[in-house]
């Protein structure tokens, strides 16, 4: 306790760090306020009642920052901006050029991968802006609206989401943390006060054994997603010694932490981002006005509520893209070269192939844990408004994922900032 005291003192003390620490909340602040800043055209109750009876577009909320829930002009949020760095990479794998220039070129090359995700942002904005806009208006959340006023909406959530973009950027610069998570941190936050506010509104003495229930859930959700988070499988190493001239170099042993959940929440976005092809689709269906095309519609449009099709479906493609983005982003291949050309093995496994596929076969078993506790938090929303009933007992899995993960990082970048500052 002590030193954590003494740690918190040297934060503001400290004019490096107090400096980092208070662009973060202006920055933050900056951030809620254009959240509050709506497009025209919107029906406020048509929209709420939208947002509240749809779980698909409660979870965009998410990584919109909360700006879906009034549709601001960050209404997209990060979301375009976190698709195409995640495109980028996986492009690496396609493209040889690209994957020279993240893993061969050094900083300078990492500076132009992220410039062409930039680049990418602006049409993947484009198309989710224009999609989401004409979802919105065939639900006539969005009324009245002429042709210069959609195409106006649509240039505000595009520049919208390029601003956000460039924040967050600024904040992973000059701040400390990853400005785009600690950006979806935000918004989540922020939706806390309502949510509770929902809640007390909506009690109900008679469902006291049911709330208690759902806070020990809670905890026990929270503790299990710092375990995971952290959850590591050391994998020994040992370095060969070297002699030379009269000195002898080496000898040492460490390990190679490999993390249950190297993935993060991204396999969580890859779902969402295949889901919503059923909403896009039956919205542009919906506007025909044949019986049989209406009827495949209103299957599209209903699939993304809280059914059991889309619960599986949704935990499937969490699980299988957990596998798929660890694969993209782990090269057990590339780690076992460098491992050779430093001197370095695994204790009873040779160097090279066999060591590839060690480090593979052990990815692989800690990635099926992860992948189904992704799997879980994905769809935990769902199970506990069906277990409840009751809307707002409905424990946002990936907005607690989400938060944890941040916080927790955001602790351990503010603790290696500090320990520098101490040496």
């Amino acid at each position: 306790m002590q030193n954590f005291l003494n740690k918190t003192k040297l934060v503001w003390t400290d004019t490096t760090l107090r400096k980092r620490v208070l662009f973060v909340f202006l920055s933050l602040i900056v951030f809620r306020l254009l959240s509050a800043i709506p497009i025209p055209g919107i029906d406020t109750l048509a929209l709420n009642r939208f947002l509240s009876n749809n779980q698909f577009f409660g979870i965009l909320n998410i990584f919109s920052g909360g700006g879906l829930s009034n549709l601001s002009i960050i209404m997209l949020g990060v979301g375009p901006y976190i698709t195409g760095s995640i495109i980028m990479q996986l492009l690496t794998i396609m493209v040889p050029a690209l994957k020279r220039i993240y893993h061969e070129e050094g900083e300078a090359g990492r500076k132009r991968f992220t410039q062409y995700s930039r680049l990418l942002t602006v049409p993947l904005a484009a198309i989710q802006g224009f999609t989401l806009l004409a979802i919105l208006e065939s639900q006539s959340i969005l009324v009245n609206l002429t042709a210069f006023d959609k195409i106006t909406n649509l240039f505000i959530v595009v520049a919208g989401s390029i601003l956000l973009m460039w924040l967050g950027e600024l904040v992973s610069e000059f701040g400390i943390g990853n400005g785009v998570s600690l950006i979806i941190f935000a918004g989540i936050v922020a939706t806390l006060p309502s949510q509770v506010s929902q809640l007390l509104f909506t009690f109900d003495v008679s469902q006291i054994p049911l709330y208690f229930i759902f806070a020990v859930v809670s905890i026990l959700v929270i503790a299990g997603i710092v375990l995971v988070t952290e959850a590591e499988r050391p994998i020994p190493v040992t370095y060969a010694k070297r002699v030379r001239g009269m000195k002898m170099y080496g000898g040492g042993s460490t390990y190679l932490p490999l993390r249950v959940n190297q993935a993060g929440v991204i396999p969580i976005i890859f779902a969402l981002s295949i889901l919503l092809f059923p909403v896009m689709i039956g919205t542009f269906l919906s506007r025909f006005g044949n019986a049989i095309i209406a009827k495949i519609s209103d299957i599209l449009l209903a699939f993304t509520q809280t059914s059991l099709l889309y619960a599986i479906l949704y935990f499937i493609l969490v699980f299988l893209f957990t596998y798929f983005y660890t694969a993209v982003t782990f090269d057990p291949e590339a780690l076992s070269t460098n491992l050779q050309k430093n001197g370095a093995f695994i204790p009873g496994i040779r160097p090279g192939a066999s060591t590839s596929d060690y480090i593979s076969k052990v990815l692989s078993r800690i990635t099926l844990l992860g992948a189904v506790f992704l799997g879980f938090i994905a769809v935990l929303p769902l199970i506990m408004q069906h277990l409840t009933g009751i809307a707002s007992l409905a424990l946002g899995g990936t907005s607690i994922l989400i938060v944890v993960s941040v916080v927790l990082d955001l602790l351990k970048k503010i603790d290696a900032q500090v320990s520098m500052r101490e040496y």
